[in-house]
Order: C-alpha cells, then structure tokens, then sequence
C-alpha cells in the first residue's frame, strides 16, 4: 500500500509541478478542469448516481469549469460570489454536520447532487483565479490546509483527548484542530518572511491578509480558514458513511478518489478569496 501511494504521489507532482511552475496560467486550470470533473463524477456516485448517470455529471462540471475558464470568468468573479460561498459553507456547513450521517440522505437526492456540483464549481473556480493572482499566492493557500492537516494529525495523535465528532471521524479530536490552528500560525510566520527573502511572483495569502487588516486580521483569517479545512474534511466523510463508502472512489490508487485529495479545499479556496474581497 506503502508502495502505491508513492508511485501515484511522484505520477502526480510528475503532472501537476510543470503545469503550476509554467509561466502561464492556462495549463494548470485545464489540469484542474479535468480533475473537478472527475470530483464531480466521485460527487454524484456518492449521492446515489450509478453508471451513465454519474459520468454525465462529471463531464457536465468539467464543462462547466471550461466553459468559465474560456469565457474568461476566471480572474473576474465579483466578491459577491465568495461572500455567498462563505455563507453557503458557514452555515450549511454547521447544520449537515449537526444533522450528521443520517440526517445527510433525508436531503433530496437532486438537491444533494446539485449543491455539491455547485460547491466544487466554487471551488475550482477559486483556484483557477488564485493561480491567475501567482504562484506564490496559490502555494501559500494550498499549504494552508496542508499544514492543517499535518499539524493536526501530530496534535491529534500526541495530545488528542477529547473527540471532535465521533460519528463522523473518530480519528480526530479537539486537541488536533488547535494543533492545526498553532501550524498554520507558524506558517504564516513563514511565509511573510518568504515574501521579502524570495523573489515570488505575487503576494501571499498571509501577506494580504496582514496588509489588509494588520496582525488581526492575519491572525484570525489563518485560524478561521484552518477551522474550515476541518469542516470540508468532515463534510466529506459524512457524505462517504451516508454512501456507505470508505473512499470516494480508486481513482488515485493507494490514496482513493479526487473529493478525497481535496475535500479540505472545497471550503478553504472561496472563502479565502471572500476575506480578501
């Protein structure tokens, strides 16, 4: 398993690292058209699409996806949309996880599909405009929730008490989400340093977050998109017991499906943008 994992990590970096370092944007955005596809394909299987079904959604996002790229809607999406998304993700995302893994397939099965498609075309669609700011910015956010999860492992695994939500994700814990929280504080740290010492191509997330707002604004901005990257995570799994599936498909031998590689960014992206809107 091992094994598999990192020959399918290299095959990744082996694609994604040229189509993110190249000078300009539109190899990396049709890279990540093709893999919201396929994540709205995994999306609709768990949601009770089988077959032909699923394979149209999924091709209907990615169409979606190409259709904005190449009607040059990335870059320009009003701040309008990321305060929604916030809503969206805030407050949605608050009453599925309190309805839990049964209250999740009581939703209507159309309305289930359609909110997760939309919610991925979000996503993607902050993606493609965070690598239309720079490299530098997009890194800076993609790490954020990486360093969340690592952080919060390690917490979780060193000090973890108490069971942040059981039902969902026994594995993690209350300890684990503040672990996470002080990672991406050092971070932060990091990377405003990294913004002076380095000749990058854009500001950072943190270096935005601090010119806007000062060290509050910095400050609370990391904690509150760390908190979220738990929530995308925990979403995702609730939807994969409701499926009674443990990943959201083989896509990715040894790591599972695409909703499984960025289910903590579903949030994180558009809500980012919407604090530097």
């Amino acid at each position: 398993m091992l094994k598999q994992r990192i020959i399918t990590a290299l095959a990744l970096l082996a694609v994604l690292l040229p189509a993110l370092f190249v000078q300009v944007a539109w190899p990396f955005i049709a890279l990540s058209v093709l893999m919201i596809g396929a994540a709205g394909w995994e999306w609709a299987r768990l949601n009770g699409q089988l077959g032909s079904g699923a394979l149209v959604a999924g091709v209907a996002l990615g169409a979606a996806a190409a259709a904005t790229a190449l009607a040059g809607g990335v870059g320009h999406a009003p701040g309008l949309v990321w305060n929604a998304a916030t809503l969206v993700w805030v407050l949605g995302g608050a009453w599925v996880l309190r309805a839990g893994v049964t209250g999740w397939p009581r939703l209507d099965r159309s309305l289930r599909l359609l909110l997760g498609l939309v919610l991925l075309w979000l996503a993607w669609l902050a993606i493609a405009q965070a690598r239309v700011v720079g490299v530098n910015f997009l890194l800076s956010l993609l790490c954020l929730v990486w360093m969340a999860d690592i952080a919060a492992y390690f917490a979780g695994r060193a000090f973890g008490r108490r069971k942040l939500a059981p039902a969902i994700s026994p594995g993690k814990s209350w300890e684990g989400v503040v672990g996470g929280m002080v990672g991406v504080l050092a971070l932060s740290v990091f990377w405003l340093w990294f913004d002076h010492a380095a000749p990058v191509d854009s500001v950072s997330l943190y270096g935005l977050l601090l010119q806007r707002g000062g060290v509050v604004s910095l400050v609370l901005g990391v904690m509150f998109l760390a908190a979220m990257s738990v929530v995308g995570d925990l979403f995702e799994s609730l939807v994969k017991r409701a499926a009674g599936a443990k990943d959201s498909s083989q896509l990715l031998p040894g790591h599972g499906g695409v909703l499984d590689r960025i289910d903590a960014l579903l949030p994180v992206c558009p809500l980012a943008l919407g604090l530097l809107s």
